[in-house]
């Protein structure tokens, strides 16, 4: 039966590989310091060995971080490919929409007889400026933006700000 093997986090393998480093460094000044002394040559080598599995570990983890890394890159840019393709589609999707939407509010504005400083008003209602911002926008006074608002709920038969909103989006929402 094999057991569940936990896979080294990037934090990990750091610490891993500079264990690895440190005790092939300090091995290697082990075997230079024996070998001044006059040790043996099968003494070395033993040790040798030991700096020699240390530093194929360090090669090892860190050729594995670097593909974990390469990995999560490949994995992010593929989401991150997607997400684009997500937005594009949206964008889309959500232009078309508003597009529509635009179509037939104005062309009720057309049925209820507007006229196309009305409509320019209606749509800015919809937007939710105030009148004073209508006014500004328009670069009129907010007096005739008020008469305009006025005649526009007589034309609608609806009685004011909400109900023409609500007019448009009740079907919508």
């Amino acid at each position: 039966m094999r057991e569940d093997v936990t896979e080294f986090t990037p934090r990990d393998r750091r610490i891993a590989i500079g264990f690895l480093a440190a005790v092939a460094a300090l091995t290697l000044m082990d075997i230079i310091e024996d070998l001044l002394e006059g040790a043996t040559a099968l003494h070395a080598a033993t040790e040798g060995l030991v700096v020699a599995a240390c530093m194929i570990g360090v090669v090892v983890l860190w050729r594995r971080s670097f593909h974990g890394m390469r990995q999560r890159t490949r994995t992010l840019e593929a989401e991150l490919v997607r997400a684009h393709s997500d937005l594009s589609s949206w964008q889309h999707q959500t232009e078309t929409l508003r597009k529509g939407l635009h179509e037939a509010i104005a062309k009720q504005l057309v049925d209820w007889q507007l006229t196309a400083a009305e409509q320019d008003v209606a749509f800015m209602l919809l937007k939710g400026l105030s009148i004073k911002e209508i006014a500004s926008a328009r670069e009129t006074s907010e007096r005739t933006v008020r008469q305009q608002s006025a005649a526009i709920y007589q034309k609608s038969k609806l009685e004011g700000r909400a109900q023409l909103a609500a007019f448009f989006l009740e079907d919508v929402l």
